[in-house]
């Protein structure tokens, strides 16, 4: 008789499960690691914007119609691929918001005049990202800042 060369089929299934296995654990992860890639397209947006406004600021010594916040139709600058930018302002304060959109809906990041940043996060297939954080932006699962 001949040697028989290759793999039986339980060996195939052997394979598949420990790959099914492995899928199990390494799918959700990488989900977490495609959302925390979009965050900073939010946070280094409403940095940039803030200067701008504190920038307005010392020239005008108010902010209503700074560079963030102009009274005309919103610029191109207010929406970015994931997330649309908003601003309300008074002579003293203003507020800078990120709210996401297309595959970051529900993550809505903020700023203030005084650099206060909040993150408010509402997705419920991200059930692990649900959090509401008043003192910083959160930029990982778990409420992670």
């Amino acid at each position: 008789m001949q040697n028989a060369k290759g793999f039986t089929l339980i060996e195939l299934m052997i394979v598949v499960a420990i790959i099914g296995i492995l899928s199990v654990f390494a799918v959700p992860s990488y989900g977490d690691y495609v959302t925390r890639s979009k965050i900073p397209d939010a946070t280094s947006n409403l940095a940039g914007k803030r200067v701008l406004m504190e920038q307005y600021f010392q020239d005008n010594h108010s902010y209503l119609s700074g560079g963030a916040c102009p009274t005309a139709v919103a610029p191109d600058s207010a929406i970015s691929k994931y997330f649309i930018f908003t601003c309300t302002a008074t002579a003293n304060t203003y507020t800078i918001t990120a709210t996401g959109r297309s595959t970051m809906t529900g993550f809505v990041y903020a700023i203030t005049e005084s650099n206060s940043k909040s993150s408010f996060i509402t997705v419920p297939a991200k059930a692990n990202w649900i959090i509401n954080n008043p003192t910083c932006w959160t930029t990982n699962a778990g409420g992670v800042c």
